[in-house]
């Protein structure tokens, strides 16, 4: 769907502050997914996966 999303720039800015908001929020809440990098990885995946998808929600 040409048009539908933020633009590239926005997603990227969006994804970063979401990766820094997983690994803050998963640190407050205690949930330790692995040890080291593979771990802060997959955290940040998710926390930027979770804000890129509020922001959507919000687009609407």
């Amino acid at each position: 769907m040409k048009g539908g999303g933020f633009g590239f720039l926005i997603n990227m800015i969006l994804g970063i502050v979401g990766g820094a908001v997983g690994g803050w929020l998963f640190g407050v809440l205690g949930i330790s997914i692995m040890d080291g990098i593979v771990g802060d990885l997959i955290t940040g995946v998710i926390g930027a996966a979770v804000v890129l998808f509020v922001a959507g929600l919000f687009k609407k």
